[in-house]
């Protein structure tokens, strides 16, 4: 149907008004997120770049960051920095967290964590493990993981499970240790950690490191 008269009279007056409106939106929020993706880029290397790499790509002490989901890099910033995460005794690296979140708000804590998604995904790390490592690897993988982390672990933003290919070795060990011994993982609050503490009980040494194989094959 077509608009009447005195509609399509009304609309012809505020027509350009109102393009012009949509225009204004459209580039305000194209400004929005070249601000957030600047401030996290000046976030990333004055606050992080340090331990996690120029290229957000891990280190032996510090997780690849770069292409990781968003959500998981926020959420695990407030956890840091409300204590759900890195106030343990034993976790000396949570605790340098702990220091670096406290100069973080919600604002700057969202545009580093989209800043870091935006970056190109680091590849395996570890030397490549002997083919049956990783045939067991893919079967103990996909009993207890991949339900959430994905097939080829590439994490599934749906279920909050990040992704866990391209992580290193020492830092998949590390954080399963963690899990399993109440490091990490234990706050009622932290419901999708108190999951992979579950979880981790589940792993004897051998099963892991074969189910570690196996993630670290992954592209």
């Amino acid at each position: 149907m077509g608009l009447s008269s005195t509609a399509s009279s009304s609309l012809g007056a505020w027509g350009p008004a109102l393009i012009l409106c949509s225009l204004v939106s459209l580039f305000a929020g194209a400004i929005t997120v070249q601000a957030e993706e600047a401030d996290g880029v000046e976030l990333f290397s004055s606050q992080c770049a340090s331990c996690h790499g120029a290229d957000a790509k891990g280190t032996s002490l510090a997780p690849g960051l770069a292409g990781q989901q968003s959500d998981y890099l926020a959420r695990q910033l407030k956890h840091f920095k409300t204590g759900l995460r890195g106030d343990h005794k034993k976790d000396l690296l949570g605790t340098q967290m702990v220091a670096v979140s406290q100069a973080l708000n919600e604002s700057s804590m969202t545009a580093l964590a989209t800043y870091l998604s935006t970056l190109p995904q680091a590849g395996a790390s570890a030397p490549e493990a002997a083919a049956s490592n990783q045939r067991r690897g893919y079967t103990y993988y996909h009993s207890t993981c991949g339900g959430c982390h994905g097939g080829k672990a590439e994490g599934n933003s749906l279920l909050n499970a990040p992704r866990l290919a391209g992580l290193s070795v020492e830092y998949l060990e590390r954080q399963i240790q963690h899990f399993a011994t109440g490091v990490r993982g234990t706050d009622r609050q932290d419901r999708f950690g108190r999951q992979m503490a579950m979880m981790s009980k589940s792993l004897n040494e051998e099963t892991l490191a074969d189910v570690i194989a196996f993630i670290a094959a992954q592209p």
